[in-house]
């Protein structure tokens, strides 16, 4: 490996502007081949610093647009942006703003929803002057329902790069309400799984909250909530066909890793009752994933039928998110990373959406069978964790050669490796995290100052 060298951007000429940018990266980043800094250009110039936009109401600070036709503040795509975001100098104030967005929002919902739907923060907040397709003025009835709860999580990587303590006590009680509205209404049954749903009864909206087309959720019905009574609250409607009769690993894996992440920075700014009441909520949901998601014959976690826990038989990448929450035993941990190498999976670019041998796979199909960034630095993170640094380095080295030949885009085939969906897509920037957390083997990228994430 090349001797590791200050990053370089100065690849040709360069307006004002973008020198300002390559000086901010050369400050940030060592990175130890010329290829490398490229890439680290490339994502922070189109997928980071590229999609930040001003107060535009009722975002009353600045915000962060996916890219693309994606034109408002997602929920989770925001939160590998921001991490990035947070290496940088000078972020801090963008961030915590980033972050009151979604306070807002919480703010405004509660004041005009009955209290069962309290603490929902939705899928994403459209400014009022957005395009149709995703009308902000329609903020109570679109989106009503939210995506995979990562707030805390994103939080906290924030807080390691940058030491923000004000930003955790600003977010702390509202993710903890956000958190208890998802159990209260994606955990219909109290099983400690997590479904979707959404109040407009629409299916579809359902799986908005997840990976929008995973094919476990092909035959998702929706259905009233079965503990809750006819009737209504405040003249609103109080039970009606907004949940889901599927249950699913990877919103269930995203809770309960932003429980993990809320649970220790409550014990940061001294809120030891609310870290342990995190915790319960951790253990008694990694308790029951072990105990139902798990399936032996699929080398991972799958999806089960809300009212009988009976399994879908239909693995997806979600089946793996488990592992970057360590809800696997050590025995099923092993089990998932023998399963990542075999066929199904090692698609010449890993890792397909749905496994190779399924009816649905397809691949380039959206959530069917292409591949994506973020669930690839997820798994791989996940790997990792429980010591298969191999097999996450197999998937992380081989994610970034792609990017590295084709660019950074929303999603690829997982056979070719064209580039497919938007270019340059915000959280695609996750092709530099997989080098800043160390999960590669072929290439490296550190920052200037240290953090624990």
């Amino acid at each position: 490996m090349p001797e590791a060298a200050a990053l370089s951007c100065d690849h040709g000429s360069e307006d004002s502007e973008s020198g300002s940018v390559a000086a901010t990266l050369r400050s940030a980043f060592i990175s130890d081949s010329l290829e490398i800094d490229r890439l680290v250009t490339e994502a922070y110039t189109d997928c980071v610093l590229g999609k930040i936009r001003p107060p535009d109401s009722p975002l009353a600070h600045k915000w962060i647009v996916p890219g693309g036709g994606y034109y408002a503040q997602w929920l989770w795509d925001t939160m590998f942006v921001v991490d990035l975001l947070a290496i940088l100098p000078g972020q801090q104030e963008i961030i915590r703003g980033v972050f009151q967005n979604y306070w807002d929002f919480q703010q405004r919902w509660n004041k005009v929803k009955p209290a069962f739907m309290h603490g929902m923060i939705a899928n994403f907040m459209a400014p009022f002057d957005a395009p149709a397709e995703r009308p902000g003025k329609d903020w109570e009835t679109f989106p009503a329902y939210s995506q995979a709860p990562l707030l805390a999580w994103g939080m906290e990587r924030v807080y390691r790069r940058n030491h923000d303590t004000e930003l955790l006590r600003a977010g702390l009680q509202p993710l903890e309400d956000f958190h208890e509205w998802y159990w209260r209404e994606r955990d219909v049954t109290g099983c400690g799984l997590i479904g979707v749903g959404a109040y407009s009864g629409d299916a579809q909206h359902a799986r908005y909250e997840t990976y929008d087309r995973e094919v476990d959720l092909d035959k998702l019905k929706m259905t009233p909530h079965p503990g809750r009574p006819q009737g209504a609250e405040n003249g609103a409607k109080e039970n009606g066909a907004w949940y889901g009769d599927i249950l699913i690993p990877a919103n269930t894996a995203y809770l309960l890793l932003s429980e993990l992440s809320l649970s220790r920075m409550a014990t940061i700014v001294g809120n030891p009752a609310m870290a342990g009441r995190r915790k319960a909520r951790y253990a008694a949901g990694a308790k029951a994933a072990r105990a139902h998601m798990w399936s032996k014959t699929h080398g991972c976690f799958v999806a089960v039928q809300r009212d009988t826990l009976q399994q879908v038989a239909t693995p997806t990448v979600g089946g793996f998110m488990p592992l970057m929450a360590r809800i696997p035993d050590a025995s099923q941990a092993a089990a998932m990373a023998a399963s990542i190498r075999q066929p199904n999976w090692a698609t010449p670019l890993p890792i397909p959406t749905v496994e190779r041998s399924s009816a649905n796979y397809s691949s380039g199909e959206f959530w069917r069978g292409d591949v994506w960034p973020v669930p690839n630095y997820q798994v791989a993170k996940g790997l990792a964790a429980y010591g298969y640094r191999t097999a996450a380095a197999a998937i992380a080295d081989r994610t970034i050669e792609n990017a590295l030949k084709v660019g950074i885009s929303e999603r690829y085939d997982s056979q070719t490796g064209e580039a497919l969906g938007v270019k340059g897509l915000g959280m695609s920037a996750t092709v530099i995290t997989m080098m800043l957390d160390g999960l590669t083997s072929k290439y490296r990228l550190r920052t200037r100052r240290a953090s624990s994430v």
